[in-house]
């Protein structure tokens, strides 16, 4: 699985949780849901036929969203950088 930072050549997005996105996005678009069965990565989401490292990424996912809207979390850093 690739893994990119929002340092990196390559990623635009310099916001926080970007790394992370990306990586949502790649495993998604690497499903057999959305290669074989040409679905939307939505639609694979929404019938519960990803693979569990999909799922896992997505929950990390809303958790550094959640963490952007912390107070508690805003002296110890975001998720995600």
């Amino acid at each position: 699985m690739v893994s990119y930072a929002p340092d990196e050549i390559g990623l635009a997005d310099k916001s926080p949780c970007a790394g992370i996105r990306a990586d949502l996005k790649i495993c998604l678009l690497n499903s057999d849901c959305c290669k074989k069965d040409k679905k939307t990565p939505r639609d694979c989401l929404k019938d519960g036929v990803v693979p569990d490292e999909c799922i896992q990424l997505r929950q990390s996912f809303f958790e550094c969203k959640r963490s952007l809207l912390d107070n508690r979390r805003r002296f110890r850093g975001h998720k995600g950088y």
